[in-house]
């Protein structure tokens, strides 16, 4: 193969590890000693943010629901992901439930 393609290749593994690395690293974070948290109250979601943290919910005492986006070096809040601290900030978060019926089954019509 040509050099450029070999370097693409190379390129490619190389960004492909690099993200890779970076999704064990999120997980992991809960984990770590800076984390303030207790790693029982985080959930992973990874997109749009990395975590939904309820705060206190293991020892049974809900103090605040917190979102958490973790970043490296110098990176920076995507567009998606400042729409999303945006939200939260002026308070545009709300609470919904989805009942189904016991007996009904999801996706079939009578």
């Amino acid at each position: 193969a040509p050099w450029y393609t070999r370097r693409a290749r190379k390129d490619a593994i190389q960004q492909s590890r690099a993200v890779t690395r970076g999704q064990i690293y999120e997980q992991l974070v809960p984990y770590l000693p800076d984390f303030e948290f207790n790693p029982k109250d985080a959930q992973f979601l990874g997109k749009p943010v990395d975590f939904v943290v309820f705060d206190g919910l293991d020892e049974g005492d809900l103090r605040r629901i917190v979102f958490v986006e973790v970043k490296t070096g110098v990176s920076t809040l995507t567009t998606r992901e400042r729409r999303v601290r945006d939200a939260i900030r002026s308070g545009r978060v709300e609470w919904t439930e989805i009942r189904v019926a016991g007996n009904s089954r999801i996706g079939l019509a009578k």
